[in-house]
């Protein structure tokens, strides 16, 4: 095959294929009613704390930075090593909240199932704007 059809392919699929094509739409409303499992402990739609802190404008936010909240050593460490919410981070912190930050004081076991965790971080996407 003449590599110019070869090139003419690749270029094609290139252009026609979304550049975000492997993340995951969700549903912002489906997704609030994940965020009822959260609600004892935490908002999204207002900057008030409560037993866990607030996750407005949650996303590209460091990890146990958010004022006016008690973290816990483990929490603070991430942040100090790095650890900024963005989908991916929030996607693997979910499904095992222990597994991915060490010490951290949060007790929810996390979510399961994929397609809630998507339909969850399209819910607080509307409110890190």
């Amino acid at each position: 095959m003449d590599y110019r059809v070869v090139l003419l392919i690749a270029t094609s699929v290139i252009a026609l294929s979304p550049a975000d094509a492997g993340a995951q739409e969700g549903d912002a409303t489906a997704g609030a009613a994940v965020f009822k499992k959260c609600v004892t402990c935490h908002v999204a739609d207002s900057d008030t704390n409560k037993v866990g802190p607030s996750l407005n404008g949650l996303f590209g936010r460091k990890a146990g930075t958010h004022p006016n909240y008690a973290y816990s050593a483990g929490m603070k460490a991430a942040g100090e090593g790095g650890l900024v919410w963005d989908e991916t981070v929030l996607r693997d912190y979910l499904h095992n909240p222990k597994g991915k930050v060490k010490g951290t004081k949060m007790a929810f076991v996390g979510v399961k199932d994929d397609q809630e965790i998507t339909n969850l971080i399209a819910y607080l996407k509307q409110y890190s704007k």
